[in-house]
């Protein structure tokens, strides 16, 4: 049994976006929302989006795709990774059970590895990716997908406060929240959520965050044409010299030095 990956990117959205393959979906389709929110339209059945919310559609169905534009100029509509695939394999892995056309999984950091590598992966191009790799890495996704899957259909059994404090997390890391919203959102005394959250998960909601921002900020310095201080707002960070004071202490040197770094195609000193 083959798989095979036809396309795997990362997409962002700063303006009205609107697309739809009425009729024309060839291929099995997995998006994964990962910051603001959009609309999806499937077979007429209307879908809304938010972070950690996973769509899967499989070939024939009709797929509508509606970003709306952003409230506050410069800010982030709609951001995701997607990947259309085909195959044997993918074949028999869609019939083994029934999933939802949206599911929602949070923002699971090895769904998102997983997804990460294969992306980059793809992007070497005909000449340098390795098949064996990528089939190794959608296999990986698909058996992922269906172990977030079930796992929070347990949790919307078992209500896990502690996992209600993360995906809040998640959610709201990219925009300014207090420890009490998240507090509030799981219905717990602050006290009683902090210490929560560290038992379950061995660091602060704090740290955390900072963690799901800096991963934002690599991905935006690396895919776009964004400028550092524009990067540090709209990932969270209350000002250009937080995030690089945070930034340097987590990876060694700071955000200018990185983009030098990684050789950036389009780095130019309008981006500082």
């Amino acid at each position: 049994m083959e798989t095979s990956v036809l396309i795997c990117d990362y997409s962002y959205h700063y303006k009205a976006f609107n697309h739809n393959m009425k009729g024309e979906l060839q291929t099995y389709l997995f998006r994964l929302q990962t910051e603001g929110s959009c609309k999806v339209y499937v077979q007429d059945e209307e879908f809304k989006m938010t972070s950690g919310d996973l769509l899967l559609l499989k070939p024939g169905d009709d797929y509508h795709l509606v970003v709306e534009e952003p409230h506050k100029e410069g800010r982030l509509s709609s951001g995701d990774y997607y990947l259309f695939c085909e195959g044997s394999w993918i074949d028999q892995w869609w019939k083994r059970i029934q999933r939802p056309t949206v599911n929602r999984i949070g923002l699971d950091d090895k769904l998102v590895s997983l997804w990460r590598n294969l992306l980059l992966e793809k992007r070497r191009g005909p000449l340098e990716e390795n098949a064996e790799l990528k089939d190794v890495l959608l296999r990986g996704l698909c058996l992922y997908i269906d172990r977030a899957i079930n796992e929070n259909l347990q949790t919307d059994r078992s209500v896990s406060s502690a996992l209600k404090l993360k995906r809040f997390i998640e959610e709201h890391a990219t925009v300014t929240f207090k420890l009490e919203e998240a507090a509030r959102y799981a219905g717990l005394s602050l006290s009683r959520a902090v210490r929560l959250f560290k038992e379950h998960y061995g660091k602060t909601m704090i740290q955390y965050a900072i963690e799901i921002r800096l991963n934002v900020a690599l991905e935006r310095m690396k895919y776009s044409e964004m400028t550092l201080e524009h990067i540090a707002e709209t990932c969270g960070f209350a000002s250009y010299s937080y995030f690089h004071r945070v930034f340097r202490a987590h990876f060694g040197m700071s955000p200018l030095e990185y983009l030098k770094s990684q050789s950036h195609p389009s780095f130019d000193l309008e981006r500082v």
